[in-house]
């Protein structure tokens, strides 16, 4: 990467919204993106908790969305590649009191533009076949085939920044 960003936020829609993010471990922000993986990944997919949170932790930037009344509603992670050219987009969830509110299609918008702003040329994505559709409408193209990746159904999908 370019630039260090460590932790920083940004507003949405007239500040109706926030986003945060981080690499830093013992935040606030990251335990909210903690909270929102365990709800929908952990409790609703039933991948385990020894997958969910794995060694890549410190080396991502963890990326949350704040709805109006300050509530985390949306996560999602990039992880850098060794090159520094392109960038992985993992553990994207969306609380399912808030889906169909747009915060999935809000917080990658807001994580492709950093993984941009940062020198990234390209971002790649495990997408569970069942969201594959949501990745294609924004521009997201499939490679390769299915394969299963804890317990679920997913393909590797890429975009050029």
């Amino acid at each position: 990467m370019k630039k260090r960003a460590l932790a920083g936020s940004f507003f949405c829609y007239n500040k109706i919204m926030k986003i945060r993010y981080t690499r830093d471990t013992l935040s606030s922000t990251y335990l909210d993106a903690i909270k929102i993986r365990q709800t929908v990944f952990v409790k609703g997919q039933g991948v385990p908790l020894a997958l969910e949170i794995d060694k890549n932790e410190a080396y991502c930037i963890h990326f949350v969305l704040y709805d109006e009344t300050e509530k985390a509603a949306a996560t999602c992670r990039l992880l850098p590649d060794k090159s520094q050219s392109s960038v992985t987009l993992q553990r994207m969830a969306v609380l399912s009191g808030n889906r169909g509110k747009n915060y999935g299609k809000i917080i990658l918008e807001a994580a492709m533009d950093f993984a941009k702003k940062q020198g990234f040329q390209k971002m790649d994505l495990h997408a569970q076949i069942a969201a594959q559709g949501f990745y294609l409408k924004m521009h997201f193209k499939p490679i390769g085939q299915e394969f299963e990746e804890a317990g679920i159904r997913h393909i590797l999908m890429e975009k050029a920044l």
